[in-house]
C-alpha cells in the first residue's frame, strides 16, 4: 500500500472519530445517559417521548394498507435468519479456535435499545426489534466471514465493489502475486494479535 493510501486512510479515521465525537454531543443534547446498558432520559424528556406517543389503535388507523399486505413476508424471513445466526455462531466457535482467529463478539452487533423509547408503543417497539436483530445479526455474520476471508484469502476485488467490509482496504491489491504468500502469514498474525487484545479485555 502506497503512502497516499495510506494518509488518505488515516484521514477517513480521523474524520470517523470526529464523527463519533458529534454523534457524543448529539445524544448529550438529547438529554440521555446510559447506565448497564439501560437508557435513561431526563424526566421531561420522557414526559415529552410519551406525549406523541401513538395507541395501538390509532396506530393501526395510519398504517398503509400494502404494509399490512407485506408484514407476514417480512416476519417470515425470521426462520431463516435465526437459522444463519446459529450457522454462523456454530462455524466461528467451532473453527476460529482452531485458525487461531479472535471471535466475533456478537452482542457489539445484536443492540436491543429502542424498546426503551417511550414514544413508540408495543407494535412499533417489536418492529424495532426484528429490525434491529436482523440488521445486527447480518452485521456480525459480515465481521465474522471477514476475518475470515483475511484469514484465506486477503485479496481485493480488480472490480470496485459496493460497501466492503472494514478490512477490505487493507488487503492485498488485486494481481499482486509477489507479496502474497508473505503478506499472508502476516494478516493471519493480525488475527491472532486481535485474540490477545479481546482476551485482555
Amino acid at each position: 500500500m502506497n503512502n497516499r493510501i495510506r494518509q488518505i486512510l488515516d484521514q477517513i479515521g480521523q474524520l470517523e472519530a470526529e464523527l463519533q465525537t458529534a454523534l457524543d454531543e448529539q445524544a448529550s443534547r438529547l438529554r440521555y445517559q446510559i447506565e448497564d446498558k439501560r437508557i435513561i432520559f431526563e424526566q421531561t424528556i420522557r414526559a415529552a417521548h410519551r406525549h406523541v406517543k401513538l395507541g395501538v389503535f390509532r396506530w393501526f388507523l395510519t398504517v398503509r394498507p400494502q404494509n399490512f399486505l407485506t408484514m407476514p413476508v417480512i416476519y417470515s424471513l425470521i426462520i431463516p435468519l435465526v437459522l444463519f445466526d446459529l450457522c454462523v455462531t456454530f462455524y466461528q466457535w467451532i473453527c476460529f479456535p482452531v485458525y487461531g482467529i479472535a471471535r466475533v463478539r456478537r452482542a457489539d452487533y445484536i443492540v436491543m435499545d429502542h424498546q426503551q423509547l417511550a414514544y413508540l408503543n408495543i407494535i412499533e417497539k417489536v418492529h424495532c426489534m426484528y429490525c434491529s436483530y436482523a440488521v445486527g445479526m447480518l452485521g456480525y455474520a459480515r465481521e465474522v466471514t471477514a476475518r475470515t476471508e483475511q484469514y484465506f484469502c486477503p485479496i481485493k476485488h480488480a472490480s470496485k465493489i459496493l460497501s466492503a467490509h472494514s478490512r477490505y482496504k487493507d488487503f492485498l491489491d488485486y494481481g499482486d502475486a509477489e507479496n502474497f504468500h508473505g503478506k499472508l502469514e502476516e494478516f493471519r498474525a493480525d488475527l491472532a494479535i486481535t485474540k490477545n487484545e479481546e482476551t485482555k479485555k
